[in-house]
């Protein structure tokens, strides 16, 4: 039985975000979780920080079920026109509709330079997929890697590869169940720089990938909603 250690939201995608000590979890998620992202009025495309990848030097927190982000220097907004001045674009940023998804870009190139593919997130929230609305990963697995790097929502305790053993499997985390139903891969975003003196680091994802097959955590979707808070036990029901 594993006891949960740390809660991670991330309320804009691709946005750095915050560590909270309870909350409630509905069909989507954590509450307010991946709720936003900034859309390229250009393109309509959510954008990540595949494509964007300052957005990894801010971050955002939730105050009175409202978004705030803290760009790097320090500023902090909500508001398109700072938002599109600072990525040099026109964005906007969004709150997922339950009638709606984002599409995103990633590319099949080593370098990033050519191959840009599209892919959908599932409704009512930016999340990279409709079958992870939730992250659970170990504190040992996640070794001596800075945990930003991954951007999971539930850290346990227990022994490194626990949360494998999660996998196809139905658990319950505080009051809320889930159905562990994927493993998540990763991918080069891991190695980047980000804020507050996370540096980068191509080792990370030769590790991941050399030593636990591309994956790091598992993802699952909502079955019975509810509420975590740290100190709750995540258990196979």
């Amino acid at each position: 039985m594993a006891k949960i250690r740390e809660i991670w939201r991330f309320p804009v995608k691709s946005v750095g975000g915050e560590v909270i000590t309870d909350a409630r979890v509905n069909e989507t998620g954590i509450e307010f979780d991946r709720a936003w992202g900034i859309t390229d009025l250009a393109t309509g495309l959510t954008l990540t920080a595949r494509r964007a990848p300052e957005l990894l030097f801010a971050s955002a927190r939730i105050e009175d079920s409202t978004v705030v982000m803290s760009l790097p220097g320090g500023q902090e907004t909500a508001d398109d026109a700072v938002l599109s001045s600072w990525l040099e674009r026109d964005v906007e940023l969004r709150r997922a509709r339950s009638d709606d998804h984002g599409t995103f870009e990633i590319s099949l190139a080593q370098d990033e330079s050519t191959d840009w593919v599209q892919w959908e997130s599932g409704d009512g929230s930016f999340h990279d997929s409709g079958r992870r609305r939730i992250t659970i990963v170990s504190e040992s697995s996640l070794r001596e890697w800075d945990r930003r790097r991954f951007r999971i929502n539930l850290i346990t305790d227990g022994e490194p590869g626990d949360e494998i053993e999660l996998f196809e499997q139905r658990v319950r985390a505080g009051t809320c169940v889930i159905d562990v139903v994927k493993m998540v891969d990763r991918c080069v975003v891991v190695t980047r720089a980000q804020s507050d003196g996370v540096a980068r680091d191509l080792s990370v994802l030769k590790q991941v990938n050399g030593e636990l097959g591309g994956d790091m955590g598992v993802g699952g979707i909502i079955v019975t909603p509810g509420s975590v808070a740290v100190g709750d036990s995540l258990v196979a029901v």
